[in-house]
């Protein structure tokens, strides 16, 4: 069986993304490090896999996007986003093929059909899908998730974001709060969890003492979960995202109350949902699409200008504040809104 470069990695006690800088001359690997990796490719009778480097000479003009999961998308927006910030840099340059890595058999990238690939990652279990296009030498950009792979990552701080919006709610005198949060098996529920937590313990509260209950970032639960949190009376609910909390919305008028009287909300995403909803929803930003945007242009550099940028890339994350969160200060028990 053919030597690979983990097998390398693994003798030289060292990451796969180092042992193929060292490999290619690239990044900085200091040259003593990189002369034994070498040594040791030699002895272990290395050689590179020409054949996928030579399909590589040849243009495809196709660039794949890889979700984490297709079969279980997180929300149609965020596909819908990413689509939209792709091909508003691509233009007619490239044809993105669109696929999961929840439906990808392992070992069947081929390194002849792309030019690159974007991944958007939201699990930690893409990483072997992330090897293996290192490993084909296809050029990659991650996008949406933190990650510490041999490529460029474009991404936000979602625990500060989510932080920002709690300090936001206790900032207005809520103190009884519930949370609806999103997927456990995403790097973004985690990061979102953090966040809200964090806030909590800065301004002297315990966090085990909210009512939480775990959604999927879909309307449904947004509903669901409203419904089950109202029987706390709480003041305001913090959503995962704003599918969910329009969601929340329909909950909360059903039970004969109103946003921001009674309940006040805060999403997350900023997503465009005027065409199914007239509330104006105070929400974070995230925009995908400039995340894709972004994470897109550093793609074209490597393909047209062979520029090699491995930074991680944040992009800014804003409280967008509109009408849904009541002022609790006021003691007269007027409704005034937060401007």
């Amino acid at each position: 069986m053919a030597v690979t470069i983990k097998d390398v990695a693994k003798r030289a006690g060292v990451s796969y993304s180092t042992v193929s800088r060292a490999l290619n001359g690239i990044g900085s690997e200091n040259g003593e490090k990189r002369q034994k990796i070498l040594k040791i490719a030699e002895e272990m009778g290395y050689v590179p896999n020409q054949a996928a480097i030579s399909l590589k000479m040849a243009r495809s003009h196709v660039i794949g996007l890889y979700f984490s999961t297709i079969s279980k998308m997180s929300s149609p927006f965020v596909l819908h986003d990413v689509l939209a910030g792709v091909y508003s840099i691509v233009g007619s340059k490239y044809n993105v093929v669109v696929k999961g890595i929840d439906m990808h058999e392992p070992g069947t990238l081929n390194p002849s059909y792309y030019d690159g690939i974007i991944v958007l990652s939201q699990r930690t279990e893409d990483q072997a899908f992330m090897d293996e296009v290192l490993e084909k030498h296809i050029p990659m950009v991650v996008i949406c998730r933190t990650v510490y792979v041999d490529a460029p990552n474009v991404t936000t701080d979602e625990a500060w974001a989510m932080e920002r919006a709690m300090d936001y709610l206790l900032e207005n005198g809520h103190r009884n709060i519930c949370v609806i949060e999103g997927a456990p098996n995403l790097d973004s529920t985690r990061l979102r969890h953090k966040g809200w937590q964090t806030s909590l313990r800065r301004h002297g509260m315990d966090p085990e003492l909210v009512p939480v209950v775990g959604g999927t970032y879909r309307y449904a639960s947004g509903y669901q979960g409203a419904k089950e949190l109202l029987q706390y009376h709480p003041t305001a609910i913090l959503c995962f995202n704003d599918e969910m909390a329009f969601g929340a919305r329909e909950a909360i008028a059903e039970a004969g109350l109103k946003v921001p009287d009674d309940v006040s909300l805060i999403g997350f995403d900023n997503w465009d949902m005027s065409g199914y909803n007239s509330m104006r929803l105070t929400t974070v930003e995230r925009s995908m699409s400039e995340i894709a945007r972004e994470g897109t242009r550093v793609m074209l550099k490597r393909l047209e200008e062979g520029v090699t940028d491995n930074r991680r890339i944040f992009l800014d994350n804003k409280l967008i504040i509109r009408d849904t969160v009541r002022d609790l200060r006021k003691g007269d028990g007027a409704v005034v809104l937060a401007k």
